[in-house]
């Protein structure tokens, strides 16, 4: 009889192992996760099923489709156009990218905008600030840091002056972003009575202690013209000889491009608050040549919209792919379209950071360069400061910006928004930039990867075992 018992007690606590295990084989995107959750729960029955409810289950990504979902019901008309049909100015592959993107993100583009390159904070920031000054309608800011310093304090000020003339006036930060900083500047602005939400805040109870899944997006709106690009607020994006000084770009964004930049803003804002507005009637009319769109990644979309995207225009050049970013942990099909790319003819040049403020995520990609380098693609790395900029340029037209790094944590976990941009001016200008700072800097070969030391080769293919978690 108490062997009888026994055996039932065993089939019956593995038992519970198989709803965990056949959740994780229906749900998970990655095989390696997969089977490593399936592992782990049969080799510990009752704590690997435990383990998989508390930590497998992407709570968090169940919420965000159901949101971004129901996000769609209330969102109103805005601007959407196509390429020309008749212009010989457009390649017929650069069409095949607009058709893409419309397949993978169901947004058409939008025509008529004019996109204003803005480089550092020095920059970016008094632009913002007069934008914020010269509001009357609504000042909306979706940011992943906001630290506190000299910046913190004068975005402050014009958040609040907005706030007391009437404008509506919204602050979202990240939960673990609002960490970087001990003194949090957005407490200042809830005292004041703006809304502030925190996304998806860090808490003990109920346990939300996950580093993934974070609102990586950075956006500010301000009536007619908005900002996007790659920037936070923090006083170290301004110049300066200060070791923890960082190189970035941001862009003014005008004409009908700010609609489908409000729309991006309001769904965030549902997401963390459960409230959905809709967008204001303002007086969005076309303002320059660029054909763009806005791409918002992440969890709660069915397809790895902006994987696929990169993949595509990469796979779609024929003549030149320039790429910047600062953290460079590619996937496999990425780093073969790279390859692909390189072997059929095509001028790839990629521009890292030579100094990193994540010192493992640079030793993790030196790993991988070998295997470009070998297939004909060129990567240099540009001088300090910290280069935390992010673009695309292809084939003279197509270009990208945004959030997003060329990373697992931006490609898979992360909230990520990027805009594409079909413009010819555009892209050259994008281009240039990174052509320039490739010439500043110094250009990766083999010969100089093969001097490498062994301890230095063995630390570098230790972190690059870790890189889908960096």
């Amino acid at each position: 009889m108490d062997t009888l018992l026994q055996t039932l007690g065993v089939v019956l606590v593995h038992l519970l192992s198989w709803p965990a295990a056949c959740h994780a084989l229906l749900k998970k995107r990655d095989p390696r996760s997969a089977l490593g959750w399936t592992a782990t729960v049969f080799l510990l029955p009752v704590i690997g099923p435990l383990l998989y409810m508390v930590f497998g289950i992407s709570r968090a990504e169940s919420r965000a489709e159901k949101l971004m979902h129901e996000s769609a019901v209330h969102e109103p008309a805005y601007p959407q156009a196509e390429l020309p049909t008749v212009s010989g100015d457009i390649p017929d592959h650069i069409r095949r990218m607009a058709r893409m993107g419309k397949r993978l993100t169901g947004q058409q583009l939008c025509g008529g905008s004019t996109l204003i390159p803005l480089h550092n904070g020095d920059e970016a920031y008094p632009a913002m600030l007069k934008a914020i000054d010269a509001a009357s309608d609504h000042v909306w800011l979706l940011t992943y840091i906001f630290n506190a310093g000299r910046m913190a304090s004068a975005f402050n000020a014009a958040l609040q002056a907005a706030h007391r003339r009437g404008v509506d006036v919204r602050v979202l930060v990240d939960g673990v972003g609002a960490l970087y900083s001990w003194h949090k500047p957005w407490k200042d602005l809830r005292a004041a009575g703006i809304p502030v939400s925190i996304f998806r805040p860090l808490r003990l109870l109920p346990p939300d202690l996950g580093i993934n899944l974070r609102n990586h997006r950075k956006l500010l709106i301000c009536d007619v013209q908005a900002f996007s690009g790659g920037m936070n607020i923090a006083d170290d994006n301004l110049q300066s000889p200060s070791p923890h000084c960082v190189q970035d770009m941001h862009f003014r964004c005008h004409g009908p491009i700010v609609a489908h930049l409000r729309r991006a803003f309001l769904i965030n804002w549902g997401f963390s608050t459960g409230e959905y507005t809709p967008l204001p009637h303002l007086d969005d009319s076309p303002t320059g040549q660029s054909y763009c769109r806005v791409i918002m990644d992440g969890p709660g979309n069915n397809a790895d919209v902006l994987h696929d995207l990169y993949c595509g225009a990469i796979n779609n050049a024929s003549r030149s792919i320039r790429i910047m970013t600062p953290y460079f942990l590619p996937t496999h099909d990425l780093m073969a379209a790279l390859r692909s790319a390189a072997q059929r003819g095509a001028d790839v040049r990629i521009v890292l950071p030579q100094q990193n403020n994540l010192p493992f995520v640079h030793w993790a990609s030196m790993r991988l360069l070998p295997e470009l380098l070998r297939s004909g693609v060129r990567i240099w790395h540009q001088p300090p400061p910290f280069a935390h900029t992010k673009l695309l340029a292809v084939d003279g037209y197509y270009s990208q910006f945004g959030s997003a790094n060329l990373d697992a944590r931006s490609l898979r976990l992360n909230f990520e928004l990027n805009t594409e941009v079909f413009d010819r001016t555009f892209h050259d200008h994008l281009a240039s930039h990174m052509d320039d700072r490739a010439r500043l800097g110094q250009e990766v070969t083999l010969a100089s990867l093969d001097s490498l030391s062994l301890p230095v080769r063995l630390r570098n293919s230790a972190c690059w075992l870790f890189s889908p978690y960096l």
